[in-house]
This record gives structure tokens, sequence and C-alpha cells, in this order.
């Protein structure tokens, strides 16, 4: 499969590694590399909110039972997964700056008018909307990325993207009971109302710096000097990653969804990313498995925190070094997640609460490390396409991926504890399959290059 870029910028002149370069990536990293990181934090609490609303007081007040507690965390994957990918094609024409910005003032509007909902009924319709609206930030962010960053860059700033969502795990639960608890009942309003209202907040607020902050796409953001675009340019042509200018060739939405969706790697990313995400629904099971540990409800939220914060030193760590053999990150994804089965084997047959502790500090860090890398290994493979058919791509793998959110929900029925034996056992046969996915990756992305013509 070929594919095409703009021959007239093509970087004759380009030097890599210059000072100038060097310079220009600092500059790149200090508009995106915030702003993203703030932006998918204050997403995925919004996202996530529903749950600690819930154990806050909501479920008693609207008479929720647990049926229709599962339909209202399910409905939000409906609309974020049909919206993703006309969201990008919107997006690889748009500017992100603009568009980005506007989604998540949107959906951090909604968010506050949760606050307000007085039936199972608004909770589903308030959900919807938000998946929605949530739905065109992570491919947008994926397509930022794949267009500002060399292959041999990406994995680090993927790793700090991801890092995000770790840390809202870590502290999300900590913060939102604080709010629950201590503004319960302020200006007669209840707390898990008032979770909604102040992240909301903070959703619509950080949008608005965003908007003076966040970059567009190299050849029309209006950030950096017409050098600094130029150089920009070069350099992302120079590592065959192609990029979209005013005067390049247009293709048709049509055709981009139907070069993504003939390109067999769209569908080999889009498998492996799907166990990923689906082994990583075990963070579900955090809370209840250190509450084994005979700990309170309280501490036991404090002894989530180390499992999260191994998990964001390795895919830091792993992020920096996998940029040093960009080629292998197919490879040392397939090992994470031999890693992950080992330990989820062991799990099945391992009673012992402080074993399990260990080793889901282990299944963890080896999860969420593979979440990024897989991340910056789809960018980089599709790099070469052109931009409306590469955003095509890495949406449908984002948002396929995150169908097993959905099923995931149901791996660990309280009926299944303390051994919870059918989760793990899925979270083994996921991540044996998805070893494999990947070192088949690694082989035939290396013997079959996407190319472009010149």
């Amino acid at each position: 499969m070929t594919f095409y870029h703009n021959p007239s910028i093509f970087p004759a002149d380009y030097v890599p590694g210059s000072d100038e370069e060097k310079k220009l990536v600092r500059k790149i990293d200090s508009f995106l590399l915030p702003t993203i990181f703030f932006m998918y934090l204050f997403s995925y609490m919004d996202r996530t909110n529903i749950g600690n609303a819930r154990i806050a007081g909501m479920a008693l007040d609207l008479n929720l039972g647990s049926n229709q507690y599962s339909f209202i965390l399910v409905v939000f994957f409906i609309g974020y997964v049909l919206c993703e990918v006309p969201s990008n094609m919107i997006l690889s024409r748009a500017r992100p700056s603009v568009f980005l910005p506007t989604i998540m003032f949107l959906w951090g509007c909604v968010t506050i008018g949760m606050a307000w909902a007085d039936s199972y009924e608004h909770l589903i319709a308030f959900r919807v909307v938000i998946g929605c609206l949530e739905a065109g930030f992570g491919p947008g962010v994926l397509l930022m990325l794949s267009s500002w960053y060399k292959k041999d860059e990406q994995s680090k700033r993927f790793s700090v993207y991801i890092s995000a969502a770790i840390l809202a795990g870590a502290f999300g639960g900590l913060l939102a009971g604080a709010i629950t608890s201590g503004m319960d009942g302020a200006l007669g309003i209840r707390g898990w109302r008032w979770l909604f209202i102040i992240e909301g907040t903070l959703t619509a607020g950080w949008s608005i710096c965003a908007a003076f902050l966040l970059l567009d796409f190299p050849a029309n953001t209006k950030r950096l000097t017409p050098r600094e675009r130029e150089l920009a340019i070069q350099r992302i042509i120079s590592d065959s990653i192609t990029v979209h200018s005013e005067d390049s060739p247009t293709i048709s939405h049509f055709q981009a969804l139907k070069l993504a969706g003939q390109n067999w790697r769209t569908w080999g990313f889009t498998t492996g990313y799907m166990v990923i995400i689906g082994a990583g629904t075990l963070s579900y099971f955090y809370p209840t498995l250190v509450k084994g540990l005979g700990y309170t409800s309280t501490t036991a939220q404090y002894m989530t925190i180390p499992i999260y914060m191994v998990a964001f030193i390795c895919n830091i760590v792993t992020g920096y070094f996998a940029d040093k053999v960009p080629h292998q990150r197919g490879l040392i994804i397939g090992c994470g997640l031999i890693v992950s089965t080992i330990c989820s084997v062991i799990f099945c047959v391992v009673y012992n609460f402080v074993g399990r502790y260990v080793l889901l500090v282990f299944m963890a860090a080896s999860i969420w490390t593979c979440n990024a890398l897989s991340l910056s290994y789809a960018s980089s493979t599709f790099g070469a396409m052109p931009n409306e058919a590469r955003a095509i791509c890495l949406a449908i793998v984002n948002a396929l991926g995150n169908l097993a959110s959905i099923y995931g929900a149901y791996l660990y029925p309280s009926t299944d504890g303390p051994k919870y034996i059918m989760g793990f056992s899925v979270v083994s046969a996921m991540s044996a399959f998805g070893a494999v996915v990947y070192i088949l990756l690694h082989v035939f992305v290396r013997k079959y290059p996407a190319t472009r013509r010149v």
C-alpha cells in the first residue's frame, strides 16, 4: 500500500539533532504535554466520577439498583465508540486548538448538569451526551502526538499522556471523597451533586486555558514562527511521517475510511489494544482486593496508591527507554503482557492477600505500560498514511479497543469473591493472546513496512 505526502516541502536541507531542532522540540513539549496531561486528567475524572457519586449517596437518592447502575456505566461507551471516527474525521480538517477545547468545555458543562439529575433516565441522557463529546478527545490526542513527534520521540510522550489517567486513578478517589464528605449539605446540596459541579467546573475552566495553549498542526499553528513551522514539517517528513498542508492533495473522507479499513495494520493494532484495555479492567478490582487485606474502606483507598505509583514510574521509565529502540516496541509490549499473564495465572492459585497485592502491583505496572506503548506503536506505524486516513486508523484502534471496558465491568462480580477466578482467568487468557498479537505485529510490521509514494 502506498501513501502520499507533499514533495514541495521534502526536507532536502534538514539536519537532524541540531540545537535549533532541540530548542523547537522543547517548545513543542511546553505547549503540548502539560495541556493534554491536564485535559486527560480531567477527562478521566469526569468519566469515572459516577462511581464515586454512587457510593456518596447518589444510588440511594435516585433509587438506583445494581443493574441500573451497570447500564449507566455501559451507556457512556455507546456514544464514545460511535463518535470517535467521525470526530477524528472532523479534526483532521479543523484546528485542534479550537475543536478539542470546545468539546472539553461542553462535556464539562454537561458534567455540571449531572448535579441536577433527578432520575435514572436523566443520568442515562447525561452519560450518553458526555460519551459523545469525550469521544473526540482520545483519538484527537493520538493524532496530535503523531503529527508533531518523530517515531523515536513518541513513546515517552504517550507515557506522559497515559500517566494522567494513572494519577487520576491514584488520587481521584481521594479528591472525590474529600468533596463529597466536606461539601455535603453546603447550600442545601448533597455532596455527590457537588462532586459533579466542582469537577465539571474544573474541566470547563481548563478547556479555556487549553484554547490558548494547545498547538494546531505543524503546517498551520499560530504559536510558532514561520521558521519553526518549516522546521517542524521538515523533521516530521524526514521520519517518513506524512504532513498535511494547504497545498498538499486532500483525500475524501470516504477514501480515507477505505484506506483505513483495507489496511491490515488497523485491525492488528485494534485487536491488540482491545486485549490491553480488557486486561486493564482489573483496576476495578483494586479497592476490593486491598479491603481483603483487612483494612477499612478508607484505608483501602490509600492502599491503592502504591499500585498506581509503581505503574506510574514503570510507565515513564519504559516509555523513555522504548524511544531508544523504537523498532522493538512490539517485543517490549509482548514481554509486558507475558509478565501480566504469569502474574494473573499465579493469582488464580494463590489466596494469600499479601501475595495477591504484590502480584497486582506487577500486573498493573505491566498493563499500564503496555497501554502507552501500544498507542505509540500504532501511531508511529500509521505515520506514512495521509493525515485523514491516519486519523481514522487511530480512532478505530481507540474506539474498538475501549469496547473492552463494557464487558470488563462484569468480570469481577461480588459473588466470585474473594478468589475472583473468572476475572483473572479471562485476564490471563487475554494477556497471553495479546502477547502473541504484538509479537506477530513486530514481525509483520518490520517485514511489510507501510510506504509512501514521493
